[in-house]
């Protein structure tokens, strides 16, 4: 196996979509490659930033903020699990409050909750910003805010 075809899997695999350093040195380990060459393979994705943890971790952000919003406790589990850097997480989620992202995480739940008598909404409200990994400080937070709003 050359570095070469190596490097043609890894970008195969890159495609799908961006991948983290220890995914791919985790995929090239797989089907079976040197440590030798998957050290070289990496350092030339590298160096064509086709493998950029900080880029990666900051799009990874942005996106569960946008789509699938969570606390900055459950973020940070889900960046180190794929492989980024505790500091570089930390660096990153600085900028981001909790009771924002839950703020943001009930948004589209809102509508539905209405309807429900204001025990039932509590409990669903709760249930879900818990699920997403919030502290029940900030669930309550955000809940006084829910109801002086609605």
């Amino acid at each position: 196996m050359t570095v070469e075809n190596a490097y043609q899997k890894a970008l195969g695999y890159l495609s799908k979509s961006p991948k983290t350093i220890r995914q791919m040195k985790a995929y090239l380990t797989n089907k079976g490659y040197d440590p030798n060459i998957i050290e070289q393979v990496i350092a030339q994705l590298s160096n064509f930033n086709y493998l950029d943890d900080r880029a990666f971790a900051r799009q990874f952000i942005e996106s569960r903020i946008r789509y699938n919003p969570k606390s900055v406790f459950a973020l940070e589990f889900e960046l180190r699990k794929k492989g980024i850097d505790p500091a570089l997480t930390g660096e990153l989620l600085t900028a981001y409050k909790d009771e924002d992202l839950a703020l943001k995480a009930i948004e589209n739940k809102k509508q539905a909750w209405r309807r429900l008598n204001e025990s039932d909404r509590r409990k669903k409200m709760m249930n879900y910003l818990r699920y997403r990994g919030f502290n029940y400080s900030v669930c309550q937070t955000v809940w006084q805010i829910f109801e002086t709003t609605s």
